[in-house]
């Protein structure tokens, strides 16, 4: 088997949460398998010490970070979706900037004709595009 190279995303004490909603805006998501932290653990009792999802065909790594930081995500980094519907792209990028941000709104732009990028309430970059 060769190398294997996922998304990793650190959160700060709501990775499960993050991880729920994405599994369910896209069709066949699904969480793979999630280790909490234990008591006298590293993080916090009952927090995600390491889990993984599946969105599309990715598969994504998550934790919920035991060390706080003053970092968060940031838009050099996203999520690139390739959506085969009008309806989808809308639908995606109303409930993806819901409490978060629009940084592109949805609009058709030279390269693509139905594009937008969203940073979602979690701070997770996406950027949408009809195909």
């Amino acid at each position: 088997m060769g190398t294997k190279i996922r998304p990793f995303l650190m959160f700060q004490g709501n990775a499960e949460e993050a991880m729920n909603f994405y599994v369910s805006l896209f069709p066949g998501g699904e969480i793979i398998d999630i280790v909490r932290y234990g008591p006298g653990e590293a993080g916090a009792e009952g927090t995600v010490m390491t889990a993984s999802f599946s969105i599309g065909s990715q598969t994504v790594m998550c934790i919920d970070s035991p060390v706080k930081h003053d970092f968060t995500f940031t838009p050099a980094f996203s999520l690139f979706v390739d959506c085969e519907a009008e309806e989808e792209i809308r639908r995606l990028s109303s409930v993806l900037a819901e409490g978060g941000a629009t940084l592109m709104p949805l609009d058709e732009y030279g390269f693509s004709r139905r594009f937008a990028w969203v940073s979602d309430r979690y701070g997770v970059s996406w950027q949408l595009n009809l195909k």
